[in-house]
């Protein structure tokens, strides 16, 4: 009983502090968001452009690509309902958020794939 007591008051004597983000997060988090999508853009076009070339290894790793694409386009949707108190948007993107890295991955091991088995 004395423990919780002690405890209780513990609790109620802290002081709140505020979180305040560093100047830097905002334009470091924009440009890695937009370096990345600008990254896998590429690598499926390339991806596309080779895929005669090189089978159908390399388009789904094209897939795969634009399924990270995607994945980073859920970063802006998802601002944009932070931005505007969306809360159903929000949650809505937050329920699939690791969709289109899944789906990526399953287009990666199907490359793989395709990638050992000869022509």
């Amino acid at each position: 009983m004395h423990m919780a007591t002690i405890t209780t008051i513990a609790t109620l004597a802290q002081v709140e502090t505020k979180f305040r983000e560093p100047g830097y997060f905002a334009p470091v988090m924009l440009g890695m968001l937009v370096l990345g999508a600008v990254a896998w853009l590429i690598a499926a076009v390339l991806g596309f452009a080779r895929a005669r070339a090189f089978g159908p290894s390399a388009r789904w790793f094209s897939f795969a690509a634009v399924c990270l694409i995607l994945f980073h386009l859920q970063f802006i949707v998802l601002g944009f309902g932070v931005l505007t108190n969306d809360n159903s948007l929000v949650f809505g993107i937050l329920t699939f958020f690791n969709f289109f890295v899944l789906l990526a991955a399953v287009c990666a091991i199907m490359g793989f794939i395709r990638l050992t088995d000869p022509r």
